[in-house]
């Protein structure tokens, strides 16, 4: 896909790669231990607690471990900033100003200005930005999206998504900005658009004052669709499923399923055609339930080679920087809804590119 005028991307050697990982908490070892099995690839890992060095160094001790951000920017091409997300904008900022690519774990910032600010930034060192929505790299989601394009589905009715655990409760942001940037990206790419308008309640439970458990009610347009996400960090089943509701069949993805990933219910709902007093308000079919093979490969995988291949090539990543924006965009408008109690408009709404 070409990229717009003025927005060429420099790319590095095909032959080899520097990365740096930024953070050693939660998911920096995971992006070290995917990064190492890729071709042509080296690592850095990057952290200012001791501690966490010394982790690094007892589970990858041939790997250079810096203390500093500025120490690693020296030694790399590219990094992926695995910080606490009120970093992510500093961080971020430094490495594009360095002349580094960029993978961010989601979300891409805390504000939409810092999310802009970031894009700006990219597209004047002409480096690649990307974001870890690592659900739109999920051949089960991939899947919906494939039945909801071939119309099998039948006019959508909503959407309902569900990611709850207990704990990993987050110091710094509520459960919304923690959890509810995968739901929003998986919509987004299911539906090709970005909300209208977002309602959110909330409830903080314990001692914190951020929220632990949460719902939203995001509104699309073209199509006409309501979209339902429930969050939370109190729940005591680990749950990580999206249904979707056709007026002719009905699809659940259940990420925690290592069999039946994806089951497609042939049943529906449709207005009867008589008109008769004694007429059933709706009429109901019943068909068979169906579990097609969906092939697993590791998202976070198959999203950092996606991005080593972007810095190699040039390409624009599927992630990028604008769809990051957009999911802040909503995170924002949440936000807002939680305090004032009311549905909030989305103030920029964009079509979603969908590369294949």
């Amino acid at each position: 896909m070409s990229l717009p005028v003025g927005h060429e991307r420099a790319a590095v050697s095909p032959r080899h790669v520097r990365v740096g990982v930024i953070g050693y908490g939660y998911w920096g070892p995971k992006h070290v231990r995917v990064l190492r099995g890729i071709p042509g690839v080296s690592v850095h890992v990057a952290d200012h607690d001791p501690a966490r060095r010394a982790l690094a160094v007892r589970a990858f001790p041939e790997l250079p471990v810096h203390s500093s951000i500025d120490a690693l920017l020296a030694e790399v091409d590219a990094v992926v900033i695995a910080l606490p997300v009120s970093l992510h904008h500093p961080a971020g900022l430094a490495a594009l100003q360095a002349g580094k690519h960029v993978l961010v774990e989601k979300p891409l910032a805390l504000t939409v200005s810092d999310s802009e600010a970031l894009i700006e930034a990219a597209a004047e060192a002409k480096r690649t930005l990307m974001v870890g929505h690592t659900f739109e790299y999920n051949a089960g989601i991939w899947r919906l999206r494939e039945l909801i394009d071939s119309g099998a589905l039948g006019d959508l009715c909503y959407i309902d998504a569900a990611r709850l655990n207990l704990g990993l409760y987050r110091s710094d942001i509520n459960v919304v900005w923690d959890l509810a940037p995968h739901d929003v990206s998986i919509l987004n790419y299911l539906l090709g658009k970005t909300p209208e308008s977002v309602a959110a309640w909330g409830r903080a439970n314990g001692p914190s004052a951020h929220e632990d458990v949460a719902y939203l009610c995001l509104q699309y347009a073209d199509p006409d669709v309501s979209a339902y996400v429930r969050v939370s960090w109190l729940d005591p089943c680990k749950v990580r499923r999206v249904t979707v509701v056709g007026r002719d069949k009905m699809v659940v993805c259940n990420d925690l399923s290592a069999s039946e990933r994806v089951r497609i219910y042939d049943v529906g709902v449709q207005h009867p055609s008589s008109e008769a007093p004694e007429a059933m308000p709706m009429v109901y079919h019943h068909g068979d339930i169906v579990t097609p093979f969906v092939p697993f490969e590791e998202p976070l995988a198959v999203q950092d080679e996606h991005f080593i291949e972007c810095i190699r090539t040039g390409a624009r990543p599927r992630t990028d920087g604008a769809s990051g924006l957009e999911v802040v965009r909503v995170l924002e408008a949440a936000s807002e809804s939680l305090k004032l109690q009311r549905p909030v408009h989305i103030r920029s709404m964009r079509p979603v590119r969908r590369i294949a």
